[in-house]
């Protein structure tokens, strides 16, 4: 009569951290170790030890310009030097006396002259150069200049764009945003796992880009853009990416 063979026997390995790494090799047959070698971790402390999850956050914002600069140009050429200021004069204090009742700051209006000799004649020209915060008003005095003083002055396409203070906001807001992400992202992972969300480990900035807005390929040339398209193509991006690891409770 054969001997049953007995089952086959199973065997159930745990590996945990060992408290110092380095010490891995001093582990004696049976289990023990040499003196003064530290001792691999307890179950609860390999899981205390390794419960972090680690999570990145992106995040894109724009921001369009906040400044706009335009200039007005008159000009006059008389054979007598009196009559040319005069002309550019009076159509000068016009200019300015049209900003101011528009609330226009003094700061915010440069006015320059320029008188020469031109062959028999005297030349008389000036610019007022305007910077504006409100874009709809800069369209209405613009407008409104054209139509009182028609082809004697001569006003420049507005330039767009950012004051230095108006581009580290945006950067500011970039980096907030982009860790909320990446908080939120890790608070949805512990809640899926059945963990309680810690305190922040690393907080560390991945990547971080920046870019203006591109007006269409078939608009090349920019004295053909609307307004809009302008303000469009002025306006600056911040892409950034934030890599956190948070810690379990």
């Amino acid at each position: 009569m054969s001997l049953q063979r007995p089952p086959p026997s199973r065997v159930f390995v745990e590996l945990v951290p060992w408290a110092d790494r380095g010490q891995e090799n001093n582990l004696i047959t049976g289990g023990e170790t040499r003196p003064n070698v530290c001792r691999p971790l307890s179950s609860t402390q390999a899981q205390a030890a390794t419960r972090e999850v680690h999570v990145s956050g992106t995040a894109e914002v724009s921001a369009s310009p906040d400044r706009a600069q335009v200039a007005v140009r008159v000009s006059s050429t008389k054979e007598a030097a009196s009559e040319a200021k005069k002309s550019v004069g009076r159509r000068l204090d016009y200019i300015t006396q049209c900003l101011q009742q528009q609330g226009l700051q003094a700061e915010n209006v440069t006015v320059t002259k320029d008188f020469r000799r031109v062959e028999n004649a005297y030349h008389m020209e000036a610019e007022v150069c305007i910077t504006f915060t409100e874009f709809g008003k800069m369209q209405n005095i613009c407008n409104f200049l054209v139509e009182k003083l028609d082809s004697s002055v001569v006003i420049s396409p507005p330039q767009f764009y950012h004051t230095p203070g108006s581009v580290e906001n945006l950067r500011r807001q970039a980096c907030l945003v982009a860790v909320e992400n990446a908080w939120r992202k890790a608070q949805e992972v512990c809640n899926l796992v059945g963990q309680t969300l810690g305190k922040p480990l690393l907080i560390k900035e991945e990547e971080t880009k920046e870019w203006d807005g591109q007006p269409d390929n078939h608009q090349s040339s920019s004295s053909s853009l609307t307004i809009q398209q302008k303000i469009k193509s002025a306006t600056i991006h911040a892409a950034i990416g934030k890599e956190k690891k948070k810690k379990h409770l």
